[in-house]
């Protein structure tokens, strides 16, 4: 369309529209204006549409009043892209925004650069965002915001505690970590020397808390690390600290070392070449070393760890630490499986070579290298037959209970026999546990509730000089009740965390068989093997349980 023209000021920024009244004619509307600042080269500049809206008004009064003198209006500019930096996160991060630019100037990587650092973000910014920002820049329509995260802080980390590191391990240690027979081939007869420390054995370590690593906000301000503690360090029974160095503990007796719960100390240890009729039953207040076997209707009791590096035949054992059987166990069952000539009953976890009708009970794990078959079993912790690293072994005709997973070789038998797992005990002990809490903290709540109700209204009204002190006194007991209240309420959420947990660990694995016969069970819901499966996996989940094959 004719009678119209555009043209630059001097400074190159500006755009003016020239129209001529006589060659534009009344056909020249908004939408035509428009249309022809589209079709031109200042198409990506910035419109000012009332002025060209104030330019068609003025041209229609030119026509009514039949003058051609020219109209000239401002319509548009050429604008740079806009930069702006946000400091975000207390100054540990920094974003940017940037407009891009209608008809002007698209930012280089440089000069996001420079002006981050006139902003004060000197750290953490990242030039390959800054780079790919630029190029979508220059893709973007004008007026379109382009934001991204550019520059991060270091946060600070803090020192961590000095670290007990024990130098000789427990007997279970040893017994689950067999020696190697030379090269990469491993002996699974050669289970380690049980042996004693003696006096002035080198047993814990303490090792230096770390100093942690400052850090730093994108502006360039240190942020100070703090440096780990010392952790709690002193010698347990029959230990002393070493003269030399002050973290060092060293045994003060020869007998057995034990570390558990970041607490080392040594057994004052009895050996004996076996126990029969001819050396008696043992009592001891200390751990048990007996290097041949326990033979029938004998009993050891001891305050420690009972080892023995032979064969246990339808003895008793009782054990204030672990029990450990290097070769394996039996014993005799009546009819009704209700008695059992070998039981071995531990405060901490059992692990025998191989066992056959054996009463087993336990605070902790129990492991068995090869096989276990009709025995009575109640465990805190999980069961595991077969090689700690790879569970091989056999699992058959035995009733279990058990607060954490199963796992064997093969579970059941060809024969059908049964084999059952129950996990409910340790569940409806949790469970009471946890009703029990809710019960208490409802109350607590309660009472709560009706104390703050009581204090504010007295708040409201004007206390006597002589019962200010009483009132002192009455806000600090609330103050208490108020963080027992918190304080129980987390309590509250680790049960619920435990009882999911719980649900989570519970579980059978067969490495390599399951055969019929083998029952699970969680209170009512029960899963029964009714065939011969694959290698599987049981679990609980969504309030039933689950079976899935292992590939």
């Amino acid at each position: 369309m004719s009678g119209i023209s555009f043209q630059l000021d001097t400074q190159d920024k500006y755009l003016d529209m020239v129209i001529t009244p006589q060659e534009a004619g009344t056909g020249l509307d908004l939408a035509g204006a428009l249309a022809q600042v589209k079709a031109s080269p200042y198409k990506h500049f910035y419109l000012f549409e009332e002025n060209i809206k104030n330019a068609i008004e003025k041209l229609k009064q030119s026509i009514k009043a039949e003058s051609n003198d020219p109209i000239t209006e401002r319509i548009a500019e050429r604008r740079d892209a806009v930069i702006k930096y946000r400091l975000e996160d207390k100054d540990m991060t920094a974003s940017l925004s940037i407009t891009a630019p209608y008809g002007g100037k698209a930012p280089s990587v440089n000069a996001l650069v420079k002006a981050a650092h006139d902003q004060g973000i000197i750290r953490g910014l990242s030039t390959k965002r800054l780079a790919n920002m630029a190029k979508q820049v220059r893709k973007a329509t004008p007026g379109e915001i382009i934001e991204d995260l550019v520059a991060k802080g270091l946060p600070e980390k803090n020192g961590r505690p000095s670290k007990l590191q024990p130098l000789v391990p427990n007997a279970l240690e040893r017994i689950l970590k067999p020696q190697s027979a030379g090269g990469t081939r491993v002996d699974m007869r050669n289970l380690g020397d049980v042996i004693c420390v003696k006096k002035g054995t080198e047993l814990l370590r303490r090792l230096p808390p770390t100093q942690g690593r400052n850090g730093y906000t994108v502006t360039g301000a240190v942020l100070e690390a703090k440096p780990g503690s010392w952790t709690k360090f002193q010698p347990g029974e029959n230990t002393v600290m070493s003269d030399h160095d002050e973290n060092l503990i060293i045994a003060d007796i020869t007998g057995m070392p034990k570390f558990k719960n970041d607490k080392m100390w040594v057994d004052d240890t009895f050996i004996c070449t076996g126990v029969n009729v001819g050396t008696g039953n043992i009592k001891y207040d200390g751990a048990v070393l007996v290097n041949g076997d326990v033979t029938e209707k004998m009993t050891i009791i001891a305050e420690g760890d009972v080892t023995i590096n032979g064969f246990v035949e339808s003895a008793t054992i009782h054990a204030g630490g672990d029990i450990i059987i290097t070769e394996g166990a039996m014993g005799k069952v009546n009819d009704a499986s209700t008695d059992y000539s070998t039981k071995l009953v531990s405060q901490g976890s059992i692990h025998i070579q191989h066992g056959q009708g054996l009463d087993i009970n336990c605070a902790g794990n129990v492991t068995v290298g090869r096989q276990l078959a009709y025995s009575r079993i109640v465990c805190g912790g999980s069961v595991l037959v077969g090689p700690v690293e790879n569970p091989n072994g056999n699992l058959f005709a035995c009733d279990i209970q058990s607060h954490d997973k199963v796992i064997a070789g093969t579970l059941g038998a060809v024969s059908g026999s049964s084999l059952h797992i129950d996990f409910s005990p340790g569940f409806n002990s949790l469970l009471e546990r946890k009703d029990t809490l809710d019960e208490l903290l409802q109350v607590l709540r309660d009472n709560n509730a009706r104390h703050m109700d009581k204090m504010t209204l007295i708040r409201k009204k004007k206390i006597h000089a002589d019962l200010k002190e009483k009132f002192s006194e009455a806000e600090e007991l609330l103050r208490n009740e108020l963080a027992l209240l918190q304080w129980l309420e987390m309590k509250a959420i680790d049960m619920r965390d435990a009882k999911d947990e719980y649900q989570q660990a519970i579980q059978l694995i067969a490495n390599k068989r399951l055969y019929p016969g083998v029952t699970v069970k969680l209170n009512n819901r029960t899963w029964r093997a009714e065939r011969e499966y694959a290698k599987a996996k049981v679990f609980y989940e969504g309030h039933q349980w689950q079976y899935e094959p292992l590939l």
